[in-house]
């Protein structure tokens, strides 16, 4: 039965056992964390190898004839160009293959963007209006800290099933030269899990700016992390569509093995046009002489090829696919039906995104972190940490062990009924 369907009367004695569940779960006083995205110790455990596989007795030779132990080889070695490459669904001389953090590439590209323009442009510093870009929410929190960072003014743009609404992106980057940007996570999107259809991915590559700088951020960070191998999503490569529309320099890939190899040890790399690639060495010959390129030789030696990249995939999916299930029947068999809440069910990816009732998500962040589960704070999907309806909140599964997942899922919708409960009587 719905609650939004129950009288007052039942609603207090409702409330009334909910809160009796919720006092005896806050008395185990449980310490349970699952506020970020990170790979669990036991997918960390199954790319241990890489540390062991290259020995002082190895030729520490490329196949490019470079010393890797020594400085040189900008863009990366040729072999570890290739894997990201394919990783990337692009060619290897659109690549450059930087240090562990995407990240921290994606945050040198704003930067930059900031200080020296793109492709000859003015400096976004040196402009007489401020700059935006477009945000697709909920999102990813630490892109909108990349932009807020840089005083980039943030603009909301609602996500729909198969990707960002394209009529608002179309009007805002079309007519305005102030839109320099968009971010996006285009499979599995962060944190709802869906992935963009075709007609998204062809209409963001025939975009027409009004800025001449304005760039596509793809950030492709789980372009191989399905859950179901074999069933996975299907993502257009934005790359040709932007090629076929005449839009070649209009997109920056980004993707790392972050969740591939070793998090924090991994390998991560940009594809773009070559008119973009070579303005980018350019810049960057002033920031390194070259990344770990003996990190980009034991990622190739581990995994091979890129089949051997999908294959090591499918291991994390065997780990992971648990713990989604494992949230997934919780929500369905405790609060399915009940018209307080909705959430994702993804296919691949890291995350569920979950809404509660408007006004209701900081309520329930705060009643799991009073019993000892720690989410990822309400708002953090939305520009300056402000959402609008106070209702997303996002789910991480893959860090705890799925015994801890189904004590922390007890937690979780034991606060979604108080906090809900609360809310219809205050109603």
């Amino acid at each position: 039965m719905s609650m939004q369907d129950m009288t007052k009367e039942e609603l207090l004695r409702e409330k009334e056992k909910v809160q009796g569940k919720y006092d005896e779960l806050k008395a185990l006083k449980l310490k349970l964390n699952m506020s970020r995205g990170k790979p669990g110790s036991d997918q960390l455990d199954i790319s241990s190898g890489i540390l062991n596989n290259i020995s002082r007795d190895d030729k520490m030779v490329g196949e490019d004839g470079m010393d890797i132990r020594n400085y040189g080889v900008l863009e990366g070695t040729s072999e570890c160009r290739r894997l990201m490459a394919d990783m990337l669904e692009t060619t290897p001389d659109k690549v450059v293959v930087y240090g562990n953090s995407s990240l921290n590439v994606m945050f040198d590209t704003v930067a930059r963007s900031m200080t020296h323009g793109v492709l000859g442009s003015t400096p976004w510093m040196k402009l007489d209006y401020n700059v935006k870009f477009l945000c697709p929410v909920p999102g990813y929190d630490r892109h909108f800290a990349v932009t807020e960072f840089f005083g980039i003014e943030m603009i909301n743009i609602p996500m729909n099933d198969d990707g960002p609404d394209m009529d608002m992106v179309e009007e805002l980057v079309n007519n305005d030269k102030a839109v320099k940007g968009i971010w996006c996570v285009p499979k599995y999107s962060n944190p709802t899990g869906i992935t963009y259809s075709d007609e998204v991915v062809k209409r963001m590559a025939a975009l027409k700016p009004a800025a001449g700088d304005f760039r596509i951020y793809w950030d492709n960070a789980y372009g191989i992390h399905d859950l179901y191998p074999g069933e996975g999503d299907k993502l257009l490569n934005i790359m040709d569509e932007c090629e076929k529309a005449g839009n070649p320099d209009m997109v920056y890939v980004f993707g790392s093995t972050s969740k591939i190899s070793l998090a924090g040890s991994g390998i991560a790399a940009l594809a773009s046009s070559k008119a973009n690639i070579e303005d980018i060495k350019q810049k960057l010959s002033f920031q390194t002489i070259g990344h770990d390129k003996v990190n980009q030789m034991r990622h190739v030696k581990f995994f091979g090829d890129i089949n051997g990249m999908k294959e090591h995939m499918k291991k994390h999916a065997a780990l992971i696919r648990p713990k989604f299930e494992t949230v997934l029947e919780s929500l369905e068999e405790n609060l399915g039906g009940l018209g307080i809440c909705t959430w994702t069910k993804p296919r691949g990816g890291y995350f569920i995104s979950f809404d509660t009732l408007e006004g209701c998500a900081k309520r329930v962040v705060g009643l799991c972190a009073e019993a000892g589960v720690v989410l990822t704070g309400a708002g953090a999907t939305y520009p300056y940490g402000k959402d609008p309806k106070d209702t997303n909140i996002r789910i991480a599964p893959t860090f705890p062990s799925v015994d801890e997942l189904k004590q922390a899922c007890e937690v979780f919708v034991t606060s979604v009924k108080l906090a809900s409960l609360e809310k219809l009587l205050n109603d």
